[in-house]
């Protein structure tokens, strides 16, 4: 049984980054947060929904099971985390350090990314 919460953090199809125009307009012009695991790109969206977008580079991260996992991890953090991301358009890129770091650690800075994305956004709408 699932309550009205848990209802409303799922990963659905309207929380993802579709279509190479989408991606190509956070690339253009996003707020960027960088570490050894994750550069995370952030742009505000029209939607009042975040959206994610993964580029899981196989030249950083070779075996497909890792790949994976780091789809899994990222997926449901973002899913924790999306009704502070609300308003939000957000891209993913793995680097090499990621594949051999643990979940529990993965979470972690994906959640420092995600508060310097929440402080972009706050920024952004400062400024216009």
């Amino acid at each position: 049984m699932t309550t009205a919460s848990s209802k409303d953090e799922r990963f659905t199809q309207g929380s993802r980054l579709a279509g190479a125009a989408s991606f190509s307009r956070v690339f253009k012009k996003a707020e960027r947060s960088r570490d050894k695991m994750f550069t995370v790109l952030c742009r505000a969206n029209e939607e009042q929904e975040a959206r994610l977008g993964l580029a899981i580079a196989k030249k950083h991260c070779r075996l497909a099971t890792n790949r994976n996992r780091l789809k899994r991890v990222i997926r449901e953090s973002f899913r924790r985390h999306k009704t502070e991301l609300s308003g939000l358009d957000i891209v993913v890129l793995n680097k090499p350090a990621a594949a051999q770091t643990n979940n529990e650690q993965l979470f972690k800075c994906l959640e420092k990314h995600w508060r310097n994305c929440q402080n972009a956004a706050v920024g952004e709408v400062g400024k216009h």
